[in-house]
């Protein structure tokens, strides 16, 4: 099956060559960029690497966004299955088989990356905000999974077809949840690596306490409005 991995980017300069570098050693050639904005070099980077499948949005959309043209762009060059991850290099390319395996094999729709199921070397406070994404996940949408606000996700193509977000930001990878549940979609939840280190700790555009209330707010506003 054909396999393409999207990462959305935001000022990942220092590290995106690494990151195309380690994917494309674990065997995948299909890998789709998307710079969201970036202020740094990130696109050129990229570009120098992948040539025409680094794509660009002028203006600071946000992660959603930025998968979500991924994504678009995977299935207009015919992938069969879709995989995402972050930028920053806290994800592991050796996972992306474990990922990809239960739809290339077992006929699930979604799989989504789970830190919470092997959490060895995560922060207390990463944990912490994890769950308590996970809880109001659940209460508004519906569906418990264990780590709503994981990145590293793959889609079947009916998947990528069906999902229908609006958000743009982070809460995105909640509202996918959402739309898990509503179209009945067959998910698993497998074990990632996350590789922290003080580069990924250090980005501020990162969750944190107050972009995770706004993230919450926005998803009861979707709600309400």
């Amino acid at each position: 099956m054909k396999i393409y991995i999207v990462i959305p980017a935001y000022n990942e300069g220092k590290v995106i060559c690494d990151v195309i570098a380690e994917i494309k050693k674990s065997g995948y050639e299909n890998i789709v960029v998307v710079d969201d904005g970036s202020v740094d070099d990130t696109f050129s980077k990229a570009q120098e690497i992948l040539g025409g499948l680094v794509f660009r949005h002028r203006l600071n959309r946000g992660k959603g966004a930025a998968t979500k043209t991924g994504i678009e762009a995977a299935k207009i060059l015919g992938a069969d299955i879709i995989v995402t991850l972050d930028g920053d290099g806290q994800h592991d390319p050796a996972d992306i088989a474990r990922l990809t395996a239960p739809i290339e094999f077992e006929n699930f729709d979604v799989v989504l990356g789970t830190r919470l199921l092997n959490p060895k070397g995560m922060p207390a406070h990463k944990i912490l905000a994890n769950k308590i994404g996970n809880f109001f996940t659940w209460y508004l949408y519906g569906l418990w999974v264990t780590d709503s606000q994981s990145g590293f996700r793959a889609y079947s193509r009916h998947a990528a077809e069906v999902i229908n977000t609006k958000s743009d930001r982070y809460e995105y990878d909640s509202e996918v949840i959402r739309e898990i549940r509503k179209y009945k979609l067959k998910y698993k939840e497998v074990p990632i690596t996350v590789r922290y280190t003080e580069y990924s700790m250090g980005k501020i555009q990162k969750q944190d306490f107050l972009t995770g209330l706004k993230t919450l707010y926005k998803m009861i506003w979707s709600i309400i409005s």
